[in-house]
């Protein structure tokens, strides 16, 4: 059986603020109330995907479509560059 890790992490206004956001999206209903660990989990799981999901699409769609999907926290950028062909 495997260890669990446990951590207590600081509740600042701003952590405070964005779990009570997080918790009336992932919430089943008016009424739940959901625990900060599955606000967590829902939050890493959405960050994970969606990374991929714009790795995934990189190649597919132009870059001024693809950066619609960019958040403050990930994102794709797109750097020109001239590349010898000699080399």
């Amino acid at each position: 059986m495997g260890s669990t890790k446990r951590t207590t992490i600081r509740l600042t206004d701003e952590r405070q603020r964005l779990l009570e956001q997080g918790k009336k999206i992932i919430a089943a209903g008016p009424s739940d109330d959901p625990p900060n660990s599955d606000v967590i989990d829902a939050a890493l799981t959405h960050l994970i995907e969606s990374q991929q999901n714009l790795e995934d699409v990189r190649m597919e769609l132009d870059p001024t479509t693809v950066k619609q999907f960019n958040t403050s926290v990930v994102g794709l950028r797109y750097r020109t560059s001239v590349e010898s062909r000699w080399r």
